[in-house]
């Protein structure tokens, strides 16, 4: 299904634009901006085309003015740095713990990273929480 946006032409008229481009190049872990989009001249497939699918998501890679922005070019912002000390929560049936622990690689709400725990030096897999929060789950 393709998502086609409109804007209208100096002239008052309307213009399919099916891509979405930077007007500018974007580093990755910058926060993409309204003025940073522009439509784009020319279909390509995989490309956004809904400028509020990208507006205050962060470019997970190297985003070239004029080249056509794809979903996975794009994430949520990140909430958490590599080696940023963050609260470890495990939790399983009845039993919660909470702890510190070391953040093994930066990411935004609902990415998994690694995890080093603080107090056993253990290596932990775990998903970060709106709140900053990385929790770990026991498998059933």
């Amino acid at each position: 299904m393709r998502c086609l946006l409109y804007t209208a032409l100096l002239l008052g008229g309307m213009a399919e634009a099916q891509s979405l481009v930077p007007t500018r190049t974007i580093r990755a872990t910058e926060i993409i901006a309204e003025t940073d989009l522009t439509p784009g001249e020319s279909e390509v497939p995989g490309a956004l085309s809904d400028p509020a699918m990208a507006i205050g998501q962060e470019a997970q890679v190297t985003l070239y003015a004029g080249r056509p922005i794809r979903a996975e070019d794009i994430g949520p912002p990140a909430i958490i740095e590599r080696n940023q000390i963050v609260p470890l929560a495990y939790g399983s049936g009845g039993l919660s713990i909470l702890t510190e622990g070391r953040a093994m690689a930066r990411g935004g709400a609902g990415d998994v990273i690694r995890v080093m725990n603080l107090e056993s030096r253990t290596t932990v897999t775990g998903q970060i929480q709106p709140d900053g929060t990385v929790s770990t789950r026991s498998s059933p």
